[in-house]
């Protein structure tokens, strides 16, 4: 832990603290990395909302167009010609009541993003205090309640995110690894942060986005100027 302690310190020293431009971010999050697994990068934004009110919760997906860097396990609970459909699309696992024994009776959580159709909603219903926690329950409102999973299936696979506002009105959210190309990293930033400026709730009153932060699993945070994402602040 010295060893890592030292190379961390040695990074953030490297980081000035000041507001920087997107464009400035990025590259200098790759130059400062210093782990020697390919890092997760994320994105934390602070917004001017109060979660605790319904009128005001943000929450959406995006499909990122240059995806994560690694392709997420799915798991569709269906029945019938939907099963085919989902294997087809490239699920990695589907099935129906059996699934939902599994996941009760297991603790199964071999997957990274769930998917069902509305029929199965009652059986995967129960499953709420396993999966609510982890932010693997199926939605309608993020796509993955749904009768076109061989659709749903191929967009998560392609890199699609979902991001909600915790209980402290931030949104935490993967944007790629730190080993991608700079431009394609920054492309996908830019996409995330504008699906969450337009996920405003009318509701929000006052400066919307607070702050926001950039930083890859292990190394520092780079703080980014929010004037310069256009935001058009009430």
């Amino acid at each position: 832990m010295a060893t890592q302690g030292k190379k961390y310190l040695a990074a953030a020293k490297q980081v000035v603290r000041r507001d920087y431009s997107l464009e400035e971010a990025v590259p200098l999050l790759q130059k400062v990395k210093f782990a020697k697994f390919d890092e997760t990068v994320e994105v934390h934004m602070r917004l001017g909302v109060d979660p605790k009110h319904a009128d005001q919760m943000v929450r959406g997906t995006v499909i990122l167009p240059n995806g994560l860097g690694k392709s997420k396990i799915v798991l569709v609970i269906a029945s019938g010609e939907k099963l085919k459909e989902a294997a087809e699309a490239g699920a990695d696992f589907a099935g129906g009541e059996e699934m939902v024994s599994k996941i009760q009776q297991e603790n199964w959580m071999d997957y990274d993003a769930i998917i069902a159709t509305p029929d199965m909603m009652r059986s995967v219903g129960r499953l709420g205090k396993v999966l609510g926690p982890r932010g693997l329950m199926p939605n309608p409102k993020t796509g993955t309640v749904t009768m076109d999973v061989a659709k749903a299936v191929k967009e998560i696979k392609a890199g699609k995110v979902e991001f909600r506002v915790d209980k402290g009105g931030v949104i935490h959210a993967p944007v790629g690894k730190v080993n991608f190309p700079t431009d394609k990293l920054l492309e996908n930033a830019q996409t995330l942060i504008q699906a969450v400026v337009r996920a405003k709730p009318a509701a929000a009153k006052g400066k919307y986005v607070r702050s926001v932060t950039m930083c890859s699993t292990m190394g520092p945070g780079v703080s980014l100027d929010v004037a310069r994402f256009n935001v058009k602040q009430a």
